[in-house]
Parts: C-alpha cells; sequence; structure tokens
C-alpha cells in the first residue's frame, strides 16, 4: 500500500517452478497488497508451488499464449479491486525488488505507466546475456515504434511494467493478440491516448532457467510489432 492505493503484482505464468519461489521472496512485501499468479497450462507444477506460496492463482485449461494471460492477470487484478498493477515475469529475469519504485512513481501521480529499462549501455546490456541479434532487433523496433508514436522511450519491449487502474479501463486491451505482441499493442493505445509514461533503469538477466523466445517466433513479433507501428501511424489505435 502506497498512498492508500491497493498495489497487485500479477505474475503470467508459464512453466516457472524453478524461479518462481526466489521472484515471490524478492517482491517487496508489505508493500504489495496482493499477488496473482495465472498459469497457463503449465506441466511443471507451477501452480501448486503458487498455492504453497499463498499467492492468488488462476489456471488456463490450455494454453493462451503470453497475451491471453497477461489478459486474465489484468481482468482479475481490476475485479479485485487493484489501484495500480505491476506485472513482474516469475522467471526472475527482471528484479522484483524494483517493484516498489515503479508503484511509488505512479502512486506519487508522476506517470500513468512505468516500464524497466534494460537498454542503458550496449556493454551493459549484452554482458548481462541478452543474445546480440535480439540487442540489436531491440534498437531498431524501439527506434521505428518511437517514430511512429512521438514518445521517446528507451525501451519498447521490457516485460516489467505498471499501470494505474485508469489506463487499464480506458484502453481496449481485450482486443490485442494474444501473442508476445500484446506488449507494443498495449504501449501503442497508451500512446494513442496520451498517457505519461516513465521509465527507470533495471539489470539485463539472461540465464538459462529464464523464458526466451526463439529467433523464429523472434522474428514473427518483430513483424507482428511493425504491423502495429503501421496500424498507429493509420490511426487504428486512437
Amino acid at each position: 500500500m502506497h498512498n492508500d492505493k491497493k498495489i497487485t503484482v500479477v505474475l503470467p505464468a508459464y512453466n516457472a517452478v524453478q524461479t518462481l519461489e526466489q521472484t515471490v521472496k524478492d517482491l517487496p512485501r508489505p508493500l504489495v497488497d496482493e499477488i496473482i499468479l495465472v498459469d497457463d497450462a503449465s506441466r511443471d507444477g507451477t501452480a501448486d508451488l503458487a498455492r504453497r506460496l499463498d499467492l492468488v492463482v488462476f489456471e488456463h485449461p490450455a494454453n493462451r499464449g503470453y497475451g491471453g494471460n497477461q489478459k486474465t492477470c489484468y481482468r482479475e487484478a481490476l475485479a479485485r479491486g487493484a489501484d495500480i498493477i505491476v506485472m513482474v515475469h516469475p522467471d526472475y529475469q527482471y528484479d522484483p525488488k524494483l517493484v516498489k519504485h515503479l508503484a511509488a512513481f505512479i502512486a506519487d501521480d508522476y506517470f500513468d505507466v512505468m516500464l524497466g529499462t534494460r537498454i542503458h549501455s550496449r556493454r551493459e546490456t549484452l554482458a548481462g546475456g541478452m543474445p546480440r541479434y535480439k540487442y540489436l532487433f531491440n534498437r531498431l523496433l524501439t527506434l521505428g515504434e518511437n517514430l511512429a508514436s512521438g514518445y521517446n522511450l528507451s525501451e519498447w519491449h521490457t516485460g516489467l511494467r505498471a499501470y494505474k487502474r485508469a489506463v487499464l479501463e480506458s484502453i481496449p486491451w481485450e482486443k490485442n493478440s494474444d501473442d508476445f505482441v500484446f506488449d507494443s499493442q498495449m504501449l501503442f493505445q497508451i500512446a494513442a491516448r496520451h498517457y505519461r509514461i516513465g521509465e527507470i533503469s533495471v539489470p539485463t538477466r539472461y540465464f538459462p532457467a529464464a523464458s526466451a523466445i526463439n529467433l523464429r517466433r523472434s522474428l514473427k513479433y518483430g513483424l507482428g510489432t511493425v504491423a502495429a507501428a503501421l496500424k498507429y501511424l493509420f490511426g487504428a489505435y486512437r
């Protein structure tokens, strides 16, 4: 709780049993009022572990994809009265301790949306394990998205994000893709409504247990992001 705001962390989970406990342990309690985990038909006991950790758990009977998982996360967080919703990947790729900073910027009304950016220098980002091809795609796609939207964000592709309740209530995220391009579509919807977007730097952490998409899916994601930028330019998100 910060400034009488209910802070809810949502964890879109898929086969996260190796990293979930450490992720939850590092969340800044008691600042976080509630933790919701949505299990996207994992095969490794993620949901059972989440219950043992006393999280609020929702399970998909079949895999709905990364975007489909987030849709359930936000739907349930809003239904349970969240004022600030922070998405944290339960694969421990993003430092959960930083939730307190993301939430505070929104609770204190500096921004409506907060992003944790992994891009502060090429050396640090690559040293953190980001593959070179992903770094290149990230830079090129972010440049195009900034040009299309008029924003100047250092990264459009982070998975550490926080939203004011009013943002999620006003944008039509239910219409977005169930795949990874959901994140880019969300930011274009936010940009179209001129919400204030802030950023803080976060460490880059790639390691074997952290989830990652392969080159083929990265290419599909990149093409989807380009399509989203073109849709924005032609007014589809307004």
